[in-house]
């Protein structure tokens, strides 16, 4: 807020608060609070002494909205309230060529006697401040430490010292006054403003937070393909060291051994040609062919253990640049309900009676009904596939999923718990099969089994989940001709 805005907020001021009484306190934050001077339409003084954006304005809001946001009151607020409980606000004043405003009340004390105090809200960027004053203006209390000539505790109040270079009147950079627009004061405008500004920024911050999980969970696991890769590298070719072992063995009569080298004819090859392998030269022959035999066992089973989890690890990290895909894209299109689900937000917590309906009102997922008259439900997009699976379906339910291959979460409902009839699990596995990547192929298998043994790793992105159990059955990708689409 630069001077000339100031000016016109406390013409505003003048005219709305003078004559009214010092209210309650509502603590927003540290260094921000709202005062009630038992104001008409629920108006209330708003001051907010940050550094990077102090501002003073009146503000509009249900007193109930304000005491669920309130905090516990600070020393400085307790204080106020001591010395300006019902004290009648006088005048206000704005110091010349300042961005201060003093707020001059009379207060009465139990005995009958009047005071004089004055608060001093100086909005001048590192140095804002709010500042009780005696009536000889000595400092009382102040809302934040700063330090200066006439900013002590005990010294008389006077503003702040301005670097050389700094211009007296210009703040935020403009030296013209904010505007009104359609609004019908200055402080609806700046409200709006600031309050604009503030979602802007929490917006960014969780759009932030949003990419940092998604590109943090690639890159953790980008690390460990690297790794896992290593380590394959690192026990070496498994047919090189049994061949090896082989060789050595063949030629036990007559290898010839010069220090750490063994010169061996190689029987295998058709041109018969004589090759050098290094071996321990304090090892029998014998020895060093066991050695080459576990070398290519662990080898043989590195390699089909590493494999197995670079095929996962790499299934995940494609699916994670689907979670990127769809971040990217609710930031593009400012859905902040999905990104507050994604970073896990839960400062909107709703009564569990909400949660039923939200899960009753869900529209996340494909409806379809078996042959069999079960209900098939086919997850959307990864955050529904979540949902779908953690929140919607039951432990006793039936859980599909292609295998290997990124795609819908697959539910069928067993509210009675039935078995479930071998023509809806080949429908559910088709459909499955068919909202899945591997949609063109001629055959996928899928995975099914009981929501109860579905489990949600630690950390894990949405759609990400571990089975405890499962059985396979190949399908078909479709949707069969007995399904009911419910849509």
């Amino acid at each position: 807020m630069n001077e000339k805005t100031i000016e016109q907020i406390r013409r505003e001021f003048e005219k709305t608060l003078v004559g009214q009484k010092f209210g309650k306190i509502f603590t927003l934050s540290r260094l921000t609070m709202a005062i009630d001077f038992r104001l008409a339409e629920s108006l209330f003084l708003f001051i907010s002494v940050e550094s990077a954006a102090p501002r003073i304005y009146l503000i509009k809001r249900r007193l109930r909205d304000l005491e669920k946001q309130s905090g516990n009151p600070h020393p400085f607020a307790l204080y106020l309230k001591k010395r300006l409980s019902n004290a009648v606000l006088q005048a206000v004043e704005k110091i010349a060529h300042e961005r201060i405003l003093i707020f001059h009340f009379i207060a009465h004390t139990e005995l009958g006697e009047t005071e004089n105090y004055s608060l001093a809200a100086q909005m001048t960027g590192r140095s804002a401040n709010l500042f009780l004053l005696d009536k000889n203006s000595f400092i009382l209390d102040k809302m934040r430490e700063t330090f200066g000539i006439g900013q002590e505790v005990g010294g008389k109040y006077s503003a702040p010292l301005r670097k050389k270079s700094e211009p007296p009147a210009v703040a935020d950079g403009l030296d013209a006054a904010f505007t009104i627009g359609n609004f019908q004061t200055l402080s609806e405008s700046l409200d709006n403003f600031y309050l604009e500004k503030e979602a802007e920024k929490l917006f960014r911050n969780r759009t932030k937070s949003a990419e940092n999980k998604v590109k943090q969970e690639i890159a953790k696991r980008e690390k460990l393909v690297k790794k896992l890769k290593q380590d394959l590298e690192n026990h070496g070719d498994a047919e090189k060291w049994k061949r090896s072992g082989d060789l050595i063995l063949a030629n036990l009569a007559d290898a010839v051994r010069i220090d750490n080298k063994v010169l061996v004819v190689d029987y295998f090859d058709e041109n018969v040609p004589t090759l050098e392998i290094e071996i321990d030269e304090n090892d029998s022959l014998t020895q060093t062919a066991e050695k080459f035999f576990r070398r290519y066992t662990k080898a043989r089973n590195a390699k089909e253990e590493i494999s197995k989890r670079l095929k996962d690890l790499e299934l995940q990290i494609t699916d994670f640049k689907q979670q990127k895909a769809e971040v990217d894209k609710a930031i593009l299109e400012r859905d902040e309900d999905f990104l507050n689900e994604f970073i896990g937000d839960k400062s909107d917590k709703s009564p569990k009676k909400s949660k039923d309906k939200k899960i009753e009102s869900f529209t996340g997922a494909r409806r379809f009904t078996s042959s069999d008259d079960f209900e098939i439900l086919v997850g959307k997009a990864s955050k529904d596939n979540d949902f779908l699976t953690f929140r919607v379906a039951k432990s006793l339910d039936l859980w599909l999923h292609a295998a290997d291959y990124p795609g819908s979460h697959v539910v069928v409902r067993n509210p009675n718990r039935k078995e479930i009839p071998q023509n809806t699990l080949l429908e559910a596995a088709q459909l499955a099969a068919f909202y899945s990547t591997a949609r063109q192929q001629p055959k996928v298998a899928v995975h099914y089994t009981q929501k109860k043994f579905v489990n949600k790793p630690k950390g894990a992105a949405l759609g990400l989940v571990s089975l405890s159990s499962f059985k396979t059955i190949l399908v078909e990708p479709k949707i069969s001709e007995e399904v009911k689409n419910e849509k």
